[in-house]
């Protein structure tokens, strides 16, 4: 019993100076660097998307947090309302640590706070218009950092539009284009007229968006009852219960739903290391949506919908925006196989979220427990491992097995699995369906015939058993070549 004390200690201790242990997690992708952009106080939805993101600053390096404008506040910003925030993650920050490692120091977060223009769109731009952000923006690229630089933009886009208006006007072309290079930019809709001009002016930057009216947007996803899913998580009732009462200072500053609950928070959600997105490749999916790069056609863009005012423009060259997925929900069985396909199919881009809404919000209420329970009483998340290379190549009926055997709990909760190909992540949009059940560490699939190569992508879900249920995954992207 003493030796096993000692060995807690030391845990706690690696935690508490952010340092990683084996013990408690493997070595992960590297950390995605992060600006956000926000119109803090417009709507309560952004101070909601504030609270889950200071919970998940460990897993992302946070460079710049912005207080901007929008469509809908065009002549205010509120940096005072993010210090409010961060000040209430300063007082949950030591007991977080007793989770995981690398979380920031609220003063380190409080010193990355900047303001925007207090002025709307591209009229708020221009020589001597620089502001903090904006400034942010710029020293953040220039930083020897060999990752890409993600703004996340919540609000409107102008401190970004700044941002590459006093680049343009002050570096060379060739400097102009390999910073550009590095900008990976997910913007919630248009809520100024920048981000039009920020893509036609700009037309290499990568740009996630859904433009035009706000009911045509994959972000719409997060937070919207569907008729015949189970929209328990998305409830009022489950917010109140799991992240806003008797959850500590963070839960309690998350506001109670006024038009939509966290509308902001797919534009960071692929961020976070969980074994199922990869950020540079929005056409993979994951818990903020899936996205395909093209020219979208203005019909497709709700252009009699809501904008807030926000003009819409026709797109001038392809951007990463609306895919559309078929999601078959699994359901729990009373008896038998463990879980079962239900009997409704969704084909929507906004089902490109729904699939995994359920265990993002568990996600998040474990999140929030962190903040105020001991480690031995909170859930943390399964680490899966798979029994093969995460590439494999086969031929045209083969039969290949696929295996998360070795996947383990670190509180010692027992596991559930779920395997699937994921169609639309790969070349190959055919379904492939297992050779048995789906919800074991092991499962078989047959190769389908093909005339040329091509990929196909399958995804494990690992659940545990705790409360709330946490799930992380492994992808597998598959080449089938023809016979």
């Amino acid at each position: 019993m003493e030796m096993r004390s000692w060995k807690s200690l030391a845990i706690v201790a690696a935690l508490m100076l952010g340092a990683p242990t084996a013990a408690l997690a493997a070595e992960g992708p590297a950390k995605a660097r992060l600006v956000v952009l926000s119109d803090i106080e417009n709507e309560p939805d952004d101070t909601q998307s504030f609270v889950r993101l200071l919970l998940y600053a460990n897993e992302i390096d946070l460079e710049a947090l912005v207080a901007t404008t929008s469509t809908h506040m065009r002549q205010e910003i509120h940096p005072e309302s993010i210090r409010r925030l961060v000040a209430a993650y300063g007082q949950v920050r030591p007991n977080l640590l007793l989770h995981a490692g690398g979380y920031p120091t609220a003063q380190a977060l409080d010193a990355v706070i900047r303001a925007g223009q207090p002025g709307y769109g591209l009229a708020a731009t221009g020589p001597g218009k620089d502001t903090e952000g904006s400034r942010a923006i710029i020293a953040a690229l220039d930083r020897p950092d060999p990752r890409p630089l993600w703004v996340s933009v919540w609000g409107g886009a102008n401190t970004l539009a700044q941002a590459l208006k006093t680049l343009s006007a002050t570096r060379s072309p060739a400097e102009v284009e390999r910073l550009v290079a590095k900008l990976r930019v997910y913007t919630i809709s248009d809520q100024d007229d920048a981000g039009a001009w920020i893509r036609r002016t700009y037309p290499s930057l990568f740009y996630i968006v859904s433009p035009g009216g706000y009911g045509a947007a994959t972000w719409g996803g997060m937070n919207q009852a569907v008729e015949g899913l189970d929209n328990t998580t998305v409830s009022n009732a489950w917010l109140a219960t799991n992240i806003q009462q008797g959850r500590g200072p963070l839960g309690a500053l998350y506001p109670d739903v006024a038009y939509g609950m966290e509308g902001d928070t797919p534009a960071f959600l692929n961020l976070i290391p969980t074994g199922l997105s990869d950020p540079e490749h929005p056409d993979w999916g994951g818990w903020g949506g899936r996205y395909e790069r093209y020219i979208p056609a203005m019909e497709a863009m709700d252009p009699k919908g809501f904008t807030g005012g926000v003009p819409i423009e026709p797109e001038t060259r392809p951007i990463w925006t609306n895919a559309v997925d078929a999601f078959t929900p699994h359901a729990a069985s009373a008896n038998g196989r463990a879980v079962r396909p239900s009997a409704r199919t969704f084909q929507d881009y906004r089902a490109t979220i729904w699939r995994w809404r359920d265990a993002f919000q568990n996600d998040f209420a474990a999140r929030i427990g962190w903040s105020t329970l001991p480690r031995e009483k909170a859930n943390h998340p399964p680490i899966v491992a798979l029994d093969h290379p995460d590439r494999l190549t086969v031929r045209a009926g083969e039969t290949f097995t696929l295996s998360a055997r070795g996947s383990r709990d670190p509180d010692g909760d027992s596991l559930s699995y779920l395997w699937a190909n994921y169609p639309e992540a790969g070349s190959l949009k055919t379904p492939i369906p297992p050779g048995g059940s789906d919800n074991i560490y092991r499962v078989h699939f047959t190769a389908p015939p093909v005339t040329r190569p091509e990929t196909a992508h399958f995804v494990v879900a690992v659940t545990d058993k705790g409360s709330p249920p946490l799930t992380r995954y492994r992808r597998v992207i598959v080449t089938i070549l023809p016979r």
